[in-house]
């Protein structure tokens, strides 16, 4: 079955016939698969092997008040999810901000990064290819950037352990996630690095990236676009909504969020952050995989004035309005609710999902410090 019909085109006819094959190999009715198909052509550089869709719920949160340097106003969020509760909790997060007068939202930082990892001969060998990569930066954008439209290079920075070099390349990649365009020029950087150093590539990920993984380099520095939200909760609106005080939930955030994630080596110290942007994520055509470098949010809390601070940073915030997911057509309707579709919209994404982990954050440390946490998921989740 596999050889025959792996290479054949992406026509619907060729989906049907796929599909079918697999109900024979695997006696499945894929009738609900099947039944929702979006048009293969659409699909064209987002899948291969066809055979159908899997249907995911969708609902909304919202309307967040949202104060940023690009998303500024009232918004509903589009989110995808299985998971009874979360909608109605991070709504419940929502009211509660923007009864408040809103959280402000920013983009602090924006670069998408691959290391190459080099073999070299020796330390020497290594620092003085280091040094030469230190030196000729301006020959490194040049290359990188002749492979594309929107890219730019932005550092190299060179790291060595024994008979290998990593060489961690930061570029800006517009409004686009940004992992291929970073991919192929780095590999147009790698070969001017080996020509002129002598080292030679071994691959153009190193893992010093980190793609994909939990790192605390990419906490600290920051992968894909680093966000800060925060807003002040008036103890008022905090007891009358939540049934809590500023007290409480910022006690709940300390000991849980900073001495729990510490005691467990944890590199997220958020309540679930990952929830929040992965039903995001979904809905909106990111890459779901993303999600494990998203969940290295910071959340905080203080009482100031006798009010509730809450802040979260997202450090990793990979993200894009063009290329990827986007170009299907009910996840380019999910942006469009936002006002997040093409280009010039990255950035406004971004600040979204930022005041999204937000409320998330907000509501379930609430419910955690009221302990109204296991009552919600037995009547929403069960």
């Amino acid at each position: 079955m596999g050889a025959g019909l792996k290479n054949r085109g992406k026509t619907r006819e060729d989906v049907d016939e796929r599909r079918r094959a697999v109900e024979e190999a695997t006696g499945t009715d894929l009738r609900h698969i099947g039944g929702k198909p979006i048009d293969p052509e659409a699909a064209e550089k987002n899948i291969e092997n066809m055979i159908g869709t899997v249907q995911v719920p969708v609902g909304f949160v919202g309307p967040l008040d949202i104060k940023g340097d690009h998303a500024v106003g009232q918004f509903l969020i589009p989110m995808a999810t299985t998971e009874g509760a979360l909608l109605a909790s991070v709504n419940r997060g929502c009211s509660v901000i923007t009864a408040s007068g809103g959280a402000t939202s920013v983009v602090v930082k924006d670069e998408m990064v691959r290391a190459p990892v080099f073999r070299v001969r020796d330390t020497r060998h290594a620092v003085k290819a280091g040094e030469w990569v230190r030196d000729n930066l301006a020959v490194l954008k040049d290359v990188a950037e002749g492979t594309t439209r929107h890219g730019k290079l932005l550092s190299a920075n060179p790291f060595v352990v024994g008979r290998s070099l990593f060489v961690r390349l930061a570029y800006s990649t517009g409004d686009a996630m940004g992992m291929n365009m970073a991919t192929i020029a780095s590999e147009a950087v790698a070969k001017v690095v080996e020509k002129e150093t002598g080292a030679v590539l071994i691959s153009v990920s190193g893992n010093l990236c980190v793609d994909k993984k939990p790192a605390a380099i990419n906490s600290i520095l920051g992968r894909g676009k680093i966000v800060l939200a925060d807003a002040t909760i008036p103890r008022v609106v905090l007891e009358e909504k939540m049934h809590t005080t500023p007290e409480a939930v910022a006690e709940t955030c300390y000991r849980k969020c900073s001495i729990g994630s510490s005691l467990a080596a944890s590199l997220g110290s958020n309540a679930h952050a990952a929830n929040m942007l992965a039903a995001l994520y979904i809905a909106t055509g990111q890459d779901p995989a993303q999600v494990v470098e998203g969940s290295m949010v910071t959340t905080t809390c203080e009482v100031v004035d006798g009010d509730l601070y809450i802040s979260v940073r997202l450090p990793c915030l990979e993200v894009g309005t063009v290329g990827g997911g986007t170009r299907l057509p009910c996840q380019a309707e999910a942006l469009s609710m936002m006002g997040c579709v093409g280009e010039g919209k990255a950035w406004k994404l971004a600040e979204i999902a930022g005041a999204a982990v937000l409320a998330g954050e907000l509501s379930t440390l609430c419910a955690q410090s009221a302990g109204h946490l296991g009552s919600a998921h037995s009547r929403l989740g069960r």
